[in-house]
């Protein structure tokens, strides 16, 4: 919806799958440190079997960040550079582990926050990523709570709504960033 807006979208989660691509610098460490057991029939890290190696033990999950993130936080700023370099007057960084990451500070002027419901969150992943029930709740359980990122954030947009309910709210906050 930002990106209908103008604003040129850096998308963190695409980031690192470029970063885990077959054969790279993270590949191979990824390998190492997890084994042949995270590798599919293609030679590509199976990121399920990476999911479930990472988030069955805090030590191995933090392991897997400590490889993954300063690959991925410099490929976000490489982005982000190349698109203030094509004249974007607004860059927005999607990235769902931003506070997690504790990237906030040396990447964004600003944080726009969506929430919605455990419920809406369960449903949405099962359906869109294909995840068990059991695997969004480990997976949630290992993010901060978004209570806890709202004082930290200038916009906060309630996703429990439809598609035209949603956009409006967006269009709003777009509006009042003066960026249109």
């Amino acid at each position: 919806m930002l990106a209908k807006l103008g604003a040129c979208v850096v998308d963190a989660d695409k980031l690192g799958h470029e970063a885990l691509k077959y054969g790279s610098a993270v590949w191979q460490e990824v390998v190492a440190t997890f084994g042949d057991k995270v590798v599919g029939d293609d030679g590509e890290i199976d990121r399920k079997k990476l999911a479930e190696a990472a988030f069955s033990d805090p030590r191995a999950l933090e392991r897997l960040n400590q490889i993954t993130h300063p690959r991925i936080i410099q490929m976000v700023k490489d982005a982000v550079e190349q698109c203030r370099r094509c004249g974007a007057q607004v860059v927005v960084v999607e990235a769902p582990l931003l506070f997690e990451a504790e990237w906030t500070l040396s990447l964004v002027d600003q944080v726009w926050l969506t929430v919605a419901s455990q419920e809406t969150i369960l449903r949405r992943l099962t359906e869109q990523k294909g995840l068990s029930e059991e695997l969004v709740r480990e997976r949630l359980q290992h993010q901060l709570p978004p209570d806890s990122k709202v004082n930290r954030t200038a916009v906060v947009i309630n996703t429990d709504c439809d598609l035209a309910e949603l956009e409006l709210r967006v269009r709003e906050a777009w509006r009042k960033l003066g960026a249109s």
